[in-house]
């Protein structure tokens, strides 16, 4: 594929190669020229790919109750929670367009106003293209509303609730690739130049680098990986997640008490490391459009990876933080009362039919086995925090 200036430049200053790992946050991440730290990739049914929240506010409505139960917990738990001072925070890291934080503020002032007048919303966005477009859509937010970081928040934890939606599976991942001896990292190379001028032709490929070292090849024995078995024959390749437990770590210090709630693309680790995942998870999108290749137009395409159930679990508990389940999307909402906002739509007026056939289309969208319902929504607790939560309950009756 060939290769915009600034990445030749910069792959040529590396030496002409680095790890995938090392190529996928340059294009996704870098200020200047990254898909999201530009802030060029645009989220919803007219952007590069569609979410849950982009598809209107019953996604918000849904999970509102259960960040309001995880919140009232912390304003009336006795003890050292009822005395802690400062408000209570519901922080969302890689907010996106903004849209989730905008629905989920508007549906606590609405529904819950006494806590909403305890709360404060906290974005944690690193690209500040995203920051920029977040901000316009958070200007009339009914919450107070601050930007800020897992570092900054760490000199003065937050207590109250953390929402991670689809922002794990951006984190750059190593892709190792077995080669009938070893594993090794993949790497990205930049091939010369085919016009002798300013590079425009030059090209990218994938290929098998260095053995992988000690620190990356340490869970593979967990995951049934080394040795690999004659059913993963040479070129086999999947991929680690090196950046998960980082970002756990500092997700708890920024948070010294309540709830993370991760909703993303994930699959056991049986699932994630079969024999016959041969090419891994990770794919490109844009135009809402995917693609396996993960080289095209670098910059310009979201690359995403499944998380791996098993090793973010393990990686969460590792970093002080205490599992409390999980479960796809579809029974989370189910379980949330998605049923009864169905039978709703019902109650609406010829003349909003429209609206409601629409809702309704993004309902079943967000609950269908092959697109969002798959996605799974993992808990997890700090602190005294814990019980079951709503969403692995039966099904609710009301909010």
């Amino acid at each position: 594929m060939s290769v915009p200036g600034w990445l030749q430049q910069r792959l040529a200053a590396a030496g002409g190669a680095v790890p995938f790992a090392t190529y996928m946050d340059w294009v996704l991440h870098d200020p200047g020229h990254g898909a999201y730290g530009s802030g060029r990739l645009r989220i919803g049914r007219r952007g590069d790919f569609v979410t849950a929240p982009s598809l209107g506010a019953d996604f918000a409505a849904l999970l509102a109750p259960q960040l309001a139960e995880w919140l009232e917990q912390l304003a009336t738990a006795p003890g050292p929670l009822a005395t802690a001072r400062g408000r209570l925070a519901l922080v969302e890291a890689g907010p996106g367009e903004g849209s989730l934080a905008a629905d989920l503020a508007a549906a606590l002032a609405a529904g819950w106003p006494a806590l909403a007048a305890r709360c404060e919303l906290v974005l944690v966005e690193p690209n500040p293209g995203m920051a920029a477009r977040q901000r316009q859509r958070l200007a009339a937010c009914p919450l107070p509303c601050r930007w800020s970081s897992f570092a900054e928040l760490a000199a003065a934890p937050v207590r109250g609730v953390l929402l991670a939606h689809e922002v794990l599976d951006a984190l750059p991942v190593e892709r190792i690739c077995w080669d009938g001896a070893d594993w090794r990292r993949q790497r990205v190379v930049l091939q010369g130049g085919t016009d002798g001028g300013d590079g425009c032709e030059t090209l990218l490929r994938l290929e098998p680098g260095e053995p992988l070292e000690a620190q990356l090849r340490a869970p593979l024995a967990g995951l049934g990986l080394d040795p690999p078995g004659p059913r993963r024959p040479p070129g086999w390749t999947t991929e680690l997640h090196p950046g998960l437990a980082p970002w756990l770590e500092q997700a708890a210090a920024a948070l010294g008490e309540g709830w993370l709630l991760v909703i993303d693309y994930a699959l056991e680790a049986s699932r994630y490391y079969a024999p016959a995942r041969a090419q891994g998870t990770l794919m490109a999108y844009r135009d809402q459009q995917a693609s396996g290749d993960p080289l095209l137009q670098p910059g310009s395409w979201d690359l995403t990876a499944h998380l791996c159930i098993d090793t973010l679990e393990q990686a969460a508990v590792a970093s002080g933080w205490r599992s409390l389940g999980h479960c796809r999307q579809g029974q989370a909402l189910l379980a949330l009362g998605l049923a009864e906002r169905l039978h709703g739509l019902q109650r609406l007026s010829g003349a909003q039919l429209a609206q409601a056939l629409d809702r309704r289309e993004a309902l079943l969208r967000l609950v269908d086995p092959h697109a969002l319902g798959d996605f799974r929504w993992l808990a997890f607790a700090r602190g005294a925090c814990g019980g079951s939560p709503r969403f692995l309950r039966e099904p609710a009756s009301g909010p």
